[in-house]
């Protein structure tokens, strides 16, 4: 019995240990951007590196600053990718709960193409998203870069199998009361996906926050670029300045990292629940 204990609680010791230098590969790497961005361009390239600037400057933000228009661009980004999020969710919940409570002649063979364009590299059909965007006339504009990104695939797979899991009788309940299915979807089904939701949420915005191709190819203008096109511009700029190079990752990062601290428990939340329901 002694035994037995000491081994739980020298494997309860090591998973914490494990859990300490994973936690500390992702927090040092950020700490590190952190520190070097209050550098000065001679600090951040000097060998051996030190942690801890020499002296401390705010001059690679002020940098930053100057060359770009940071608070327009965030604007435009914060448009863009919460503007994808919100639509992105109504049409992914509903269409989830289409293919998941709702069957219908031809569900499975649409949803199994829906699953395979997960697959398609974006590459293959920028060239046509691009023409149809320009046909359209909606180049250099808030609706040409949300339209596109109404829905997603990932979105609609995440959402069905939530839904799926959902017990029948609840559906059963609204109907024998006389709801109509978009009332018992509104009503009953959407709330208790709340965690899903807020999951699926912060994935969008974290990845059309981040994303660097896609609105550089639909942004010609400083007044509609996204902070990360924006951003690339002033690092492509013939030679590389590191230390507002990594003023800039850490200004890109930050709102990131809040959304996510304050939202992690629903996030963890939303992503057990959909693998438990799977």
């Amino acid at each position: 019995m002694h035994k037995t204990r000491r081994k739980v609680r020298l494997g309860e010791a090591a998973g914490y240990i494990l859990t300490l230098l994973i936690a500390l590969t992702v927090i040092v790497p950020i700490l590190w951007l952190l520190v070097s961005s209050f550098k000065t361009d001679v600090g951040v390239i000097k060998f051996p590196p030190r942690f801890f600037p020499e002296e401390w400057t705010l001059h690679q933000y002020l940098y930053v600053g100057d060359s770009i228009p940071v608070f327009e661009m965030t604007k435009n980004t914060v448009i863009f990718a919460g503007g994808v999020t919100v639509i992105s969710l109504l049409f992914d919940s509903m269409a989830g709960y289409a293919f998941a409570r709702m069957h219908f002649k031809g569900s499975k063979l649409l949803f199994s193409i829906i699953l395979l364009t997960m697959m398609v590299p974006f590459q293959i059909i920028m060239t046509p998203l691009y023409i149809e965007v320009y046909k359209f006339n909606l180049l250099d504009t808030y609706l040409g870069l949300i339209l596109p990104r109404a829905t997603s695939a990932f979105g609609i797979y995440m959402m069905s199998s939530f839904f799926a899991g959902l017990p029948k009788s609840l559906e059963e309940s609204g109907r024998i009361d006389g709801m109509s299915e978009f009332r018992i979807f509104r009503s009953i089904m959407l709330p208790l996906c709340k965690p899903a939701l807020v999951s699926l949420g912060i994935y969008h915005f974290m990845n059309n926050w981040n994303d660097l191709l896609y609105p550089l190819m639909l942004t010609s203008s400083q007044s509609k670029r996204t902070l990360s096109a924006g951003l690339a511009v002033l690092v492509g700029n013939k030679v590389i300045k590191y230390g507002p190079t990594l003023a800039a990752a850490m200004i890109s990062l930050t709102p990131l990292l809040l959304l996510y601290i304050f939202c992690q428990k629903y996030f963890i939340e939303g992503i057990a629940a959909s693998g438990m329901k799977e």
